[in-house]
């Protein structure tokens, strides 16, 4: 698939600038995407890339520039349900006592009528999530007694049974094992052919081919959006990198915090 031609694309940052205090987070960045497409969002620690993510979910105000989505500003979206996340796993507290049925549940909550209370059709989105991404035989364990792996999965139903049509997921295959991976490629793949739209944070350029549509290299601001093997050929990684990451491990590029 290729970057959507019509006139409002779904995901529509122009010009984006954040900076916080001093530093510059990023500066003048602009990505616009469509419907069913998945984009690989590429860049070392201190790039933009969570900068990004949390601009197009409302939760910073940009400096300059402007980010919409589906039309609205993204904040609107995010309260409508529109855009569903997944985190690193460093930013949760999985000692909470939250099972894994009841994190999944909460992908629902703004299809909730005005008695706030779950009906049939809630438990049954969330009965299928959890079968989607294999997790059913688990839904009653605390959260934070699954494998790093098995969270990942049970972020990934959450969105599912939130009905997105925006997901933005924040190193999903970092430290999972390849079944996992593998689980939410299909996924992935499985929504954005039906209509999701879908950006993706990964240090793993050698299975992104597989995986995207698009990707794009960012340092503060893009240096190039296209299809996978235009963007990632060695002197572009090497404008970015400062090395040939095609040439090391897929774990050796330092994470980016949020």
């Amino acid at each position: 698939m290729t970057e959507s031609t019509a006139q409002q694309p779904v995901i529509d940052v122009r010009d984006l600038s954040v900076r916080y205090g001093d530093t510059v987070a990023l500066d003048c960045a602009d990505l616009r995407l469509g419907t069913g497409t998945v984009c690989g969002l590429i860049g070392m620690n201190g790039s933009g890339k969570s900068t990004l993510f949390k601009a197009i979910m409302g939760m910073i105000s940009p400096d300059a520039g402007t980010v919409r989505v589906g039309g609205r500003p993204p904040a609107a979206a995010r309260r409508n349900g529109a855009i569903s996340y997944v985190p690193q796993s460093e930013d949760i507290d999985w000692s909470f006592p939250i099972s894994v049925r009841e994190v999944v549940m909460t992908g629902r909550y703004g299809h909730l009528g005005p008695t706030r209370r779950l009906r049939r059709a809630d438990h049954a989105a969330v009965d299928e999530a959890l079968e989607r991404v294999e997790l059913g035989e688990y839904q009653h364990r605390q959260i934070g007694r699954l494998s790093g792996g098995q969270r990942k999965r049970a972020f990934v139903a959450r969105g599912i049974a939130q009905q997105a049509s925006i997901l933005l997921l924040d190193e999903p295959f970092a430290g999972v094992d390849k079944r996992t991976e593998a689980t939410i490629s299909t996924l992935l793949r499985e929504l954005a052919d039906g209509g999701a739209t879908i950006l993706i944070s990964t240090h793993d350029l050698h299975a992104l081919p597989r995986l995207a549509d698009q990707a794009l290299l960012l340092m503060r601001r893009v240096l190039v959006h296209g299809t996978p093997d235009v963007v990632i050929t060695p002197d572009n990684l090497i404008r970015a990198f400062g090395i040939d990451p095609l040439d090391a491990s897929p774990t050796a590029t330092p994470q980016e915090h949020p």
